[in-house]
């Protein structure tokens, strides 16, 4: 009987990975993502990358350290009680003799010292203390030079650490290419998405060569060529593209990758060649795509090619 059992399990997943067709790929993760092939790609920031600037360092002031209230008073009142007393046994110690007998020179000097002190200490204390003295601010009276801050925000400074991968990878990415830009990129990427389906619709894979990695080419034109002897056509229609993000940016190998998460709505259905007859899917409910596409290109300004398909967790 578990025999029995295990043999239709795995009769039910044959059937379901050869019957199934959606979008191009075959609505499955496919290709190569280099050393992150076997990873999951990342979820994004899920916002431009405009609106999360960092922080510049000056503006985050550590409080200057305050003295507690009963500690300063408490101070005061010692020095206070110290110093009277003091006064007191030299000024009016010897009445009896005088009202000053018993100051010298040395006791004038004494007192004259303490009382300048006390002045210096009170005067020290309600001295504005500037800004930079406790935070990161540069000194005052100039500018910090370009290149510092440069080195700050660029991975090498005190703010490495809250820079993203995904911007390390893209900072990376523009150091042998200045042009690229991140946003138009995912113009760049949904050109392709469109170029790519239309190609999967019509079963044929060689217009859009160029647009893909030879990995990525053969395996597609397998598909296609499975969805011919099957006799079955994927159709794709209504596409509207919801979202499109850059998420993961990186360098290996001499190779640029670049991810971009895809979120679109679509009817997608397959027929049945020259009946028309509706196999899989609904030609009037439309369904959610969402998927991550890699592109890769030699490090450098070169043309970027779709290297793997990837669906979302």
């Amino acid at each position: 009987m578990a025999v029995t059992s295990l043999a239709m399990l795995l009769l039910a997943v044959f059937v379901w990975t050869t019957d199934t067709w959606a979008r191009a790929g075959g609505g499955k993760s496919t290709g190569s993502r280099g050393s992150r092939s076997w990873s999951s790609p990342e979820a994004g920031p899920s916002a431009p990358s405009s609106s999360r600037q960092a922080v510049p360092p000056a503006a985050v002031q550590q409080p200057m350290p305050q003295r507690s209230g009963w500690m300063s008073g408490l101070m005061g009142g010692i020095m206070g009680f110290a110093l009277g007393g003091l006064l007191g046994s030299m000024l009016f110690g010897g009445l009896g003799g005088g009202l000053f007998n018993g100051i010298g020179l040395l006791e004038i000097l004494l007192i004259g010292g303490l009382l300048y002190m006390g002045f210096a200490y009170l005067r020290r204390r309600q001295r504005p203390v500037p800004a930079g003295s406790y935070g990161y601010a540069p000194p005052q009276g100039g500018e910090t030079p370009s290149w510092q801050s440069e080195s700050r925000y660029a991975g090498t400074g005190p703010l490495a650490a809250s820079e993203s991968d995904r911007d390390r990878g893209l900072r990376h990415i523009r150091q042998m290419d200045s042009a690229f830009d991140p946003v138009s990129f995912t113009n760049t990427a949904s050109e392709s998405f469109f170029k790519i389906q239309s190609a999967w619709m019509a079963c044929g894979m060689g217009p859009v060569r160029d647009l893909m990695t030879l990995e990525m080419y053969e395996q597609m034109q397998k598909d296609c060529d499975r969805l011919q002897a099957e006799r079955r056509i994927n159709r794709l229609e209504n596409i509207a593209m919801r979202y499109t993000e850059v998420t993961e940016a990186w360098q290996e190998s001499g190779q640029d990758f670049v991810t971009v998460r895809i979120l679109a709505s679509l009817l997608d259905y397959t027929v049945e060649e020259g009946t028309q007859r509706v196999l899989e899917g609904s030609s009037t409910d439309p369904v959610k795509c969402e998927e991550y596409w890699t592109f890769t290109r030699p490090v450098g300004p070169h043309p970027w090619q779709l290297s793997a398909i990837q669906q979302a967790a």
